[in-house]
């Protein structure tokens, strides 16, 4: 979690310098949840999400070198610089992307869980989205069939009560985005996305019925982002009051009071964790500035698929 943080705002720091240009969206806030899901399913399991994703990235084992040398669009980077903040992907991680259509990932989170199934493995989907996407079409055609099919598949709402600048409460007539499972008769629950134990029971819960044959689950995981939706959004949208408010139960803060209070860890042994990630960070960001830049040639790669791709079958 304070790796999630520490490289956030880091490459917060670094799009004011102009080191990194384009979208950027921040994670800050939203450590818990990518964390509960690390610990609650294997490393095997495909990831997808939309386009905050450094967190999920990074979390899932794309190293943060490769994830700041995308952001400074280098030759080096997990999408080979080609792919900016907003397409993070990483094969060997098991991590789909990192996706710039609102809603896109959901059916194609569903049709990891498809290829799963097909291939007769255990593995879990999880397909992340926001508030703003659970409002798009493509939601109830993917549950409808993933429904049908019984897939392997757990659909997680990453609800931090804001699509860009607009509030849950202006968009739907349901504010219990998790109620949406009842119309295809799907497991569905509401999870406090501040603390990292919860989101590991519930994520937990849900993978297992769908490793078992139970098929997908719906997780609203209410979260919320201290920062704006991007960079370039001043969030003035959101009280002062409101953001404090949030800022009271922060996930970075809870956790190390927890370690602390219940496991007896040592004030001490946290600043070993923070030396370590800040070294980490650093020298991310040192790899990325001495990378190179993608060479012409890289322009048209990579567009189409190719055969031998490894998840492809003749």
């Amino acid at each position: 979690m304070l790796l999630l943080r520490r490289f956030e705002e880091k490459a917060g720091q670094l799009y004011g310098m102009q080191k990194i240009r384009g979208f950027c969206h921040l994670y800050i806030g939203q450590e818990a949840l990518a964390a509960g899901c690390m610990t609650a399913t294997k490393p095997e399991d495909p990831f997808i999400t939309a386009y905050r994703d450094h967190g999920l990235a990074i979390a899932k084992g794309v190293s943060a070198k490769s994830c700041m040398a995308e952001l400074f669009g280098k030759a080096t980077g997990c999408s080979k610089g080609k792919g900016g903040s907003m397409h993070f992907f990483g094969m060997k991680e098991r991590f789909f992307g990192g996706h710039g259509i609102v809603g896109a990932q959901i059916g194609t989170g569903a049709g990891l869980a498809f290829a799963e199934q097909y291939k007769g493995t255990d593995n879990v989907s999880l397909t992340f989205f926001g508030d703003g996407a659970a409002r798009q079409g493509i939601l109830h055609e993917t549950f409808n069939l993933a429904m049908i099919w019984k897939l392997p598949v757990v659909f997680i709402c990453e609800n931090n009560n804001y699509a860009m600048g607009t509030s849950v409460q202006r968009t739907s007539n349901v504010m219990d985005i998790y109620k949406l499972a009842d119309a295809y008769d799907m497991p569905g629950d509401t999870v406090d996305g501040m603390s990292p134990e919860a989101v590991h029971e519930a994520v937990g819960r849900a993978v297992k019925r769908a490793r078992e044959g139970g098929g997908p689950t719906l997780l609203e995981i209410k979260t919320y982002r201290y920062k704006g939706h991007s960079m370039s959004d001043p969030a003035k949208y959101r009280t002062k009051e409101e953001v404090e408010e949030y800022k009271q139960r922060d996930p970075i803060e809870y956790t190390k009071s927890k370690l602390i209070k219940a496991f007896n860890v040592t004030e001490e042994e946290i600043e070993v964790i923070n030396e370590r990630v800040k070294k980490e960070v650093d020298e991310s960001v040192k790899f990325a500035e001495e990378s190179p830049w993608p060479d012409d040639d890289e322009l048209l790669k990579d567009i189409y698929i190719q055969k031998d791709y490894p998840f492809i079958m003749d």
